[in-house]
């Protein structure tokens, strides 16, 4: 069994800064992506940004130059570092891991950004 565990979020204010960690443990073999994905009130969740098991990075056209998602130290963590928050920014952020082995996809609860205008 893989777990999945997020940090970091919070409330901040238009133009803020927060930063969100992604964690994968358990029985984590070979990761094909990890990706932040937000859940918006009433809206589906989409994809924010991703980075593959050679470092490629993909991102929202609405989040590009302002956030970044990297590696953390720790193995099996990613980052995501996000600048100049908007207000449509707010949602609950999930991150989901995705493996080689099946292609098996793991979710984390989710942590609630919120930005005030």
């Amino acid at each position: 069994q893989v777990q999945v565990e997020e940090s970091g979020g919070g409330l901040v204010q238009a133009g803020g800064s927060l930063g969100l960690s992604c964690a994968a443990s358990g029985s984590v073999s070979r990761i094909n992506v990890i990706g932040w994905y937000l859940q918006a009130p009433g809206k589906q969740r989409e994809l924010v940004a991703s980075i593959s098991s050679s470092d490629s990075t993909n991102y929202a056209d609405s989040v590009k130059g302002r956030f970044t998602i990297s590696r953390g130290n720790a193995k099996n963590t990613v980052l995501l570092q996000m600048n100049s928050l908007k207000p449509e920014d707010t949602g609950v952020y999930y991150c989901n891991v995705n493996l080689v082995f099946q292609g098996r996809n793991y979710w984390g609860q989710g942590t609630q950004v919120t930005v005030s205008s």
